[in-house]
């Protein structure tokens, strides 16, 4: 009987650096023996696994696609491989799979299918940047995106701030970075002076940017987040 293939999770570097000063040798390894990938963007896919992996042979790769774009039914098939005792690999766009990532839908059909999920190693944003925040790292919440209409993320801002305060609960949400700079203007606006906030831009990067303030000392600080990746964390004591 043939054994059952593997689903691994394997994370990626958040920017444009060398992906093995963040990841582990192990990435590599598991790099090195899969040939069949579900993947966000395969341009990109296929550019990090040269990166990592340069003798390996590009002709030989299967890239299934997984995108906002991508037909539900369609992607019920990506893992019957794993019956012929295939590994596939899930690899993330930035960072780890699953998390804030579409790749979360595959993990669930691995586990409808009784294929065993093997999570690699490698950088996450949101978690770098709770390290960083010093604040309530023993409970805290990961929002996503928030509305993108004016009065309705105001609105959504000031629920998260008295969540926290209710809680003693750090919020952790992100913007699109080209957004960035109209979040920050309105965080600015809508929490209160005592209110902390860490922005964490670039994380791994040359140029990351951490810092935790309160809101009062915010409004103090020029710094220009425009399309740097970033993360939002808030907590009011």
């Amino acid at each position: 009987m043939t054994k059952q293939g593997k689903l691994y999770l394997i994370p990626t570097t958040l920017g444009n650096n060398e992906p093995l000063e963040v990841l582990p040798i192990s990435v590599k390894k598991v790099i090195e023996q899969i040939d069949y990938y579900i993947v966000e963007n395969e341009k990109s896919a296929r550019k990090f696994i040269k990166k990592i992996s340069p003798r390996k042979s590009q002709s030989s790769l299967h890239l299934y696609p997984l995108d906002k774009y991508t037909d539900v039914f369609e992607t019920q098939y990506y893992l019957d491989v794993c019956v012929k005792g295939v590994n596939v690999g899930l690899l993330s766009e930035a960072g780890v799979p699953a998390v804030a990532d579409p790749g979360a839908s595959i993990v669930q059909l691995a586990h409808q299918k009784g294929i065993n999920v093997v999570p690699l190693v490698g950088p996450s944003s949101i978690i770098m940047a709770m390290m960083a925040s010093g604040l309530n790292g023993q409970n805290f919440a990961f929002n996503g995106y928030l509305p993108i209409e004016k009065s309705e993320r105001k609105k959504s801002v000031k629920q998260l701030e008295k969540l926290s305060f209710d809680k003693n609960q750090s919020q952790i949400f992100i913007e699109t970075p080209y957004r960035n700079e109209k979040m920050m203007s309105d965080l600015l606006l809508t929490l209160s002076d005592e209110t902390q906030l860490c922005v964490a831009a670039d994380i791994s990067l040359a140029n990351e940017y951490i810092r935790t303030m309160t809101i009062a000392k915010w409004r103090r600080v020029k710094e220009n987040l425009n399309k740097r990746p970033a993360i939002f964390i808030i907590h009011k004591m």
